[in-house]
């Protein structure tokens, strides 16, 4: 059997998604199931098929809320496969930027419902945001988050405009975010400065940048109105890469979140550091699977985001 206590859960964020994502999960358990049919009720409407459009589901106030979903949809399948249908006790959680809420809702310190109508929002607010002032993103790689962050702050100066590090994903992976003038002097800056590659990325929406400022004092409003609870076991947090021990804490992250960077790397550091050996990436893809490579080689990652790889997992399970 599979040691919970030196296993952590990943959820993925924004990227990861694809067309048909938990499908297969869903037809094959009634949890599943369950959970598309609520998150259709308590959107007003069939969300469900937005799974089955490529084009709906790239749309962003889509794409998070599908993503939040897909996660849920891996662990309730995992649940029913290996403990009855009751929740299990991980070590850890932490989720890559909107997988964080899917890691809070799997701790039991967010509820479907308020989760739900949470990444809803938050997608919303962002795509406004970016309707209301471009931005975009761009992958560097070959580079290290210091040398990143200095790069940014030349060309903030140069160009009299924001562009800060949003992710940093593993050691020599970034993404920098920010007005489009901005990030197009640091991707010069960054080729100037010798690095493997500077990449803009085909978004709009600068996430994890000042420019979310807009959509944070919204969102901020939102979280007021939700309770949330201590989680079951430690999640940690994406800006400050420590556990979220309480719903103060919990509150002032997501709030904090829209325009922090997520420290990535960190964020696994800490989970290894409080004894996690085995990560389950639960929901679409193995993005976070293939990063825990690149940031310590000795964890083990296993992706579950379909039939095929949880009924590998259980099989290797039942086998021990």
């Amino acid at each position: 059997m599979i040691d919970w206590s030196r296993t952590a859960l990943l959820f993925p964020g924004q990227g990861s998604q694809a067309a048909g994502m938990a499908l297969d999960l869903k037809r094959n358990y009634e949890a599943v199931a369950a959970l598309f049919e609520r998150a259709d009720r308590i959107y007003g409407e069939p969300f469900s098929r937005v799974f089955e459009d490529a084009a709906a589901l790239d749309q962003t106030e889509n794409t998070q809320p599908a993503l939040y979903i897909a996660g849920l949809a891996a662990l309730r399948a995992l649940e029913a496969a290996l403990n009855n249908g009751q929740p299990l006790a991980p070590l850890a959680a932490a989720g890559h930027s909107l997988g964080e809420f899917t890691a809070l809702t799997a701790a039991g310190a967010l509820s479907l419902e308020d989760g739900l109508r949470l990444v809803r929002l938050r997608g919303q607010l962002m795509a406004q945001a970016g309707a209301a002032q471009r931005g975009a993103m761009a992958a560097l790689l070959g580079a290290d988050a210091e040398q990143v962050r200095a790069i940014c702050e030349r060309a903030s100066a140069e160009s009299s405009a924001p562009v800060v590090l949003a992710n940093d994903n593993c050691p020599g992976q970034a993404v920098i975010s920010g007005a489009e003038t901005a990030v197009e002097a640091a991707i010069a800056l960054a080729k100037a400065d010798g690095i493997k590659r500077a990449v803009k990325l085909a978004v709009s929406v600068a996430a994890h940048s000042p420019l979310m400022a807009s959509a944070a004092e919204a969102f901020r409003d939102a979280l007021a109105s939700v309770a949330f609870s201590a989680p079951r076991f430690p999640v940690i947090g994406n800006t400050t890469a420590a556990p979220l021990n309480t719903p103060e804490q919990i509150v002032a992250e997501l709030s904090a979140q829209l325009t922090g960077s997520v420290r990535w790397t960190e964020s696994v550091q800490a989970l290894r550091a409080l004894g996690a050996q085995t990560f389950l990436e639960l929901g679409a893809k193995d993005v976070l699977t293939g990063l825990l490579k690149r940031i310590d080689r000795d964890a083990e990652g296993i992706p579950i985001n379909d039939m095929a790889t949880l009924s590998a997992f259980v099989a290797r399970c039942t086998a021990q």
